[in-house]
């Protein structure tokens, strides 16, 4: 290959094609932001803030594109999968850590694809439980399966160690910020 089709392939492999988003380009990265002199602690936490939204936008985008729906809507099912009784309105809020109006309105649009129904809370006539339907659980049973690949694949730049290591020191700052925090 002449060195002219060399720079020609490279320089088109770094173009986008045309009405075609390029996730990466979405995200600012927010570690540009910081100086070589800022502190590691601001950098470390926006390395972790730049990382995660890498990941969410990626998979935020599969999820659209492979099974038309959203990472919210992907997270009530998942949460009702691990109950299969049903949650409370309000305790799908509290895990999802959003307003009751979100969980609400992403209700609203599952219930009407028959992925999920409202039943009325024995102890409590008042409350409303929201459960899968079978037709959500299978869909959300073949949507966690992809999750988990696309998971899988996109920390695969990693080895096992790297990503134990990386796990285990996670996990000490998670506890760490806990014990500090609750004061």
């Amino acid at each position: 290959m002449t060195s002219s089709a060399s720079t020609r392939k490279t320089a088109a492999a770094k173009t986008p094609r045309k009405g075609v988003a390029n996730p990466a380009e979405n995200v600012v990265d927010m570690e540009m932001s910081t100086g070589a002199d800022s502190h590691m602690g601001l950098r470390l936490w926006l390395r972790l803030l730049t990382t995660t939204n890498l990941v969410q936008t990626e998979l935020r985008r599969r999820l659209r594109v492979e099974f038309d729906t959203t990472l919210p809507r992907f997270d009530l099912m998942a949460q009702l999968e691990r109950h299969p009784e049903g949650l409370r309105m309000t305790e799908l809020s509290r895990r999802m850590m959003v307003t009751g109006g979100n969980v609400t309105g992403i209700t609203d649009q599952l219930e009407k694809e028959g992925l999920v129904v409202r039943d009325a809370d024995p102890a409590d006539r008042r409350s409303i439980a929201v459960r899968l339907t079978p037709e959500g659980r299978a869909l959300f049973d073949r949507m966690a399966i992809a999750h988990e690949q696309w998971v899988v694949e996109m920390f695969g730049g990693l080895s096992l160690d790297e990503k134990s290591k990386m796990h285990d020191r996670l996990g000490k700052l998670k506890q760490h910020l806990r014990d500090s925090l609750q004061g």
